[in-house]
């Protein structure tokens, strides 16, 4: 498994597993959001490839300063395998790496958003050493 950033070329198979997250019709803009992705400072979008060079999975993470403690903290934002290679290690692979970057960059934890249907996430979070932290509050404008 090769774990690399994300690259504008990657846009397709990054739609078919958005798709899969159920988010439908990125293709439009899904350009211009990794090239977005990939000039912020603070944000890591990485994909895994199979031996076949195939994206089989990705993981997109920003980094958040914050000024009240002495830790930063990083948020996954999106994080999906392909449902062809699930429970083979892949999202567990990412996952590490996102760990990997979150230490480098001085964080203390990392925080994940999963509605509460996906499930099978929610079990793999778990076994990753996730805790369940509630009340998550959006103001849609």
């Amino acid at each position: 498994m090769n774990i690399r950033k994300i690259e504008i070329a990657d846009g397709e198979s990054i739609t078919a597993l958005l798709e899969q997250l159920g988010y439908p019709n990125t293709e439009r803009f899904i350009s211009s959001k990794i090239q977005s992705m990939m000039n912020h400072p603070f944000e890591y979008s990485l994909v895994a490839e199979n031996e076949d060079y195939r994206i089989v999975g990705f993981i997109s993470i920003h980094i958040i300063p914050q000024i009240a403690l002495e830790g930063d903290f990083a948020r996954i934002s999106y994080f999906c395998v392909d449902e062809n290679f699930r429970s083979s290690g892949v999202g567990k692979q990412l996952e590490e790496y996102c760990e990997k970057i979150a230490r480098e960059n001085n964080c203390d934890r990392i925080e994940v958003h999963c509605h509460s249907r996906r499930e099978r996430a929610h079990e793999f979070y778990f076994r990753q050493g996730y805790e369940e932290s509630p009340k998550y509050l959006v103001k849609k404008i």
